[in-house]
């Protein structure tokens, strides 16, 4: 051993006196990377290619969407079966890195190299997708860095900062974004995923932010009113598809996989997550006409592919219903019978198989019979009664070409009729709510582009002969859309009180959102709609998670960082609604 370090003492002494000697012009030339990203070698271009992939992958990860759509019951998982354990701090680490080490030193990259250049519309635009960050990262965790954040060594500890001071940043690099787009002749980036190059349609998503940023903060802002009667009258928002803020995704399998990430997770090799019965329930059977028949949503055969017709009576060892052996609704925890008796348990009918909110318990050979990600928004297969395995390497539906919806012309009606039920603006909310509907039902059947093959094949009646194309059979026609339209229209003329008429606007918000977790947890938290949603399968759950875990990565690495509770509410929350 003594021999090992005195060798090692002279290969030291001897590297550093080769060292010394070395030509220093040399020695700093060795030393640069030619693959390190610097601000002299920066393709402001692929930077801002990059953003965008990473902004994605951001308002996709499990910050983004798994959390936020799991806890307003569009999503399940398997994790836990209380809210202080189904998520941990270590899974929202991804989220806080893409945002934190990828997102925003690169968009401060960009607006330097842009304001060399004269590239306002990169500059301008990114400082857009930075703002959305900023909120999004407020609406999950409540306080987080930002005055401090992205200073390197100087400031190694960067302080959380109060989420309404975030907030209001967010807003004001937006107004900074509209400034420097109006008007500008700059050229357009080589590549722009979600516009083209459009500046106008930056600009229309800057102010339609600006529309969310008030509704979101309605119960502490005493000037939401007259906030959102500013953006809405000054008439540029999104209010039609063309201007749908969407990542679209493409059928591309390998080198990259640019396919909808939902897609991958059924339609490859694996079994994937689980939908949320609930959700489910919601276009399946939860609404009834004046007979007792469910008023199924004309989207259903969009959002979900059924791969068993019947998911209420296959093996017992398939299930992981926790009160019972099979999904036999006579035995529905009492829980569930005390917010509604027609609460579905385990398993729905017509061939629907997901999971219970916070069913926690271990998995069983349940992947043929689960049902999976649909036509919309995964690019997945359409629901043709064909009931057959998705598990094809890839081959399936659209091939992935989906999108993740992140502020579409429907989301925007139904804020609107929101802030007109509860604010008094100059909206509509009857008339809003429609429009939405009617935007929702018009985006998703659009999706029928990415199959028209199999819409077009012929099915022969067993039993008349008669021949049909898949869409004659399945897809609902204009007058049943129209039926689904005016049942809710009724169901809101109906309504006993605003209270109710806000519960049958939140309700087809949430249907609308589907493939939007972060937007849906937001309307649960302000609202506590829609009423009577499914609890947690184990009564004693505890308290509802207002807010994620901070990611272990900022508190075991930040001294001035300190684990919070899930039951802590972000600024805007002011804990009046009713949430479990």
């Amino acid at each position: 051993m003594k021999m090992l370090n005195k060798l090692s003492i002279f290969l030291l002494i001897a590297l550093a006196w080769g060292i010394s000697s070395c030509d220093q012009t040399k020695l700093t030339s060795l030393l640069d990377n030619p693959n390190t990203v610097t601000p002299d070698n920066a393709s402001i271009n692929d930077l801002y290619n990059k953003i965008q992939i990473d902004f994605d992958n951001f308002m996709t990860s499990n910050g983004g969407f798994t959390f936020p759509a799991t806890m307003a019951r569009e999503r399940h998982t398997t994790a836990g079966f209380t809210y202080n354990d189904f998520f941990g701090p270590s899974d929202f680490n991804f989220t806080w890195r893409v945002a934190y080490s990828g997102i925003f030193p690169d968009v401060q990259l960009v607006i330097d190299l842009a304001a060399e250049k004269g590239l306002d519309v990169h500059a301008g635009t990114v400082k857009i997708i930075k703002a959305y960050v900023m909120l999004t990262l407020v609406d999950i965790f409540g306080n987080v860095p930002f005055s401090e954040a992205g200073q390197g060594t100087d400031v190694i500890s960067p302080v959380d900062d109060p989420g309404d001071q975030v907030y209001a940043a967010a807003g004001a690099l937006l107004d900074e974004a509209i400034a420097q787009l109006s008007g500008t002749t700059a050229a357009p980036p080589r590549t722009d995923i979600f516009y083209g190059g459009d500046v106008s349609k930056w600009i229309t998503l800057a102010k339609t932010m600006k529309l969310k940023i008030a509704l979101t903060t309605r119960l502490v802002n005493s000037k939401a009113k007259d906030e959102i009667n500013a953006v809405v009258s000054g008439g540029d928002l999104i209010d039609e598809a063309s201007e749908d803020f969407q990542f679209q995704y493409s059928t591309n399998r390998v080198n990259p996989d640019a396919r909808s990430p939902h897609y991958a997770e059924h339609y490859e090799s694996d079994d994937g997550g689980y939908m949320a019965n609930y959700f489910m329930w919601l276009l399946q059977g939860e609404k009834l006409d004046a007979d007792e028949n469910p008023v199924k949503d004309p989207r259903i055969r969009f959002y979900f592919y059924r791969q068993v017709s019947d998911a209420l009576n296959q093996d017992l060892n398939t299930y992981s219903c926790i009160f019972s052996d099979l999904p036999d609704q006579s035995m529905k925890p009492q829980h569930y019978i005390d917010i509604d008796p027609r609460m579905p348990y385990c398993a729905l009918e017509d061939g629907y198989s997901g999971r219970d909110h916070l069913n926690g318990s271990g998995i069983p050979p349940d992947g043929p019979i689960r049902t999976v990600w649909g036509l919309y928004p995964a690019g997945g297969k359409f629901d043709d009664n064909s009931f057959s395995g998705v598990q094809n390497s890839g081959t399936d539906g659209g091939l992935g070409a989906g999108i993740d919806p992140l502020l579409l012309s429907s989301f925007v009606d139904f804020m609107r009729a929101e802030a007109a039920l509860t604010l008094g603006t100059n909206d509509d909310p009857r008339a809003m709510l429609e429009s939405g509907i009617n935007a929702s039902m018009a985006k998703v059947f659009s999706f029928k582009s990415l199959v028209a093959g199999d819409l077009a094949r012929v099915l022969t009646d067993p039993v008349t002969g008669e021949q049909r194309t898949v869409e004659e059979s399945f897809v609902p026609s204009d007058s049943t859309v129209q039926a689904y339209v005016d049942f809710v229209l009724n169901e809101y003329d109906n309504a006993a009180n605003d209270d109710e008429k806000l519960n049958i606007i939140m309700k087809e918000y949430l249907i609308a959102l589907w493939g939007n977790g972060i937007e849906a947890y937001n309307n649960y938290r302000r609202t506590g709609k829609p009423d009577k949603i499914q609890p947690t399968l184990e009564p004693a759950s505890g308290a509802f998670a207002r807010s994620a875990f901070l990611p272990a990565v900022h508190v075991d690495f930040n001294a001035n960082a300190t684990q919070k509770a899930v039951t802590d509410k972000v600024f805007w929350d002011d804990g009046s609604a009713t949430v479990y």
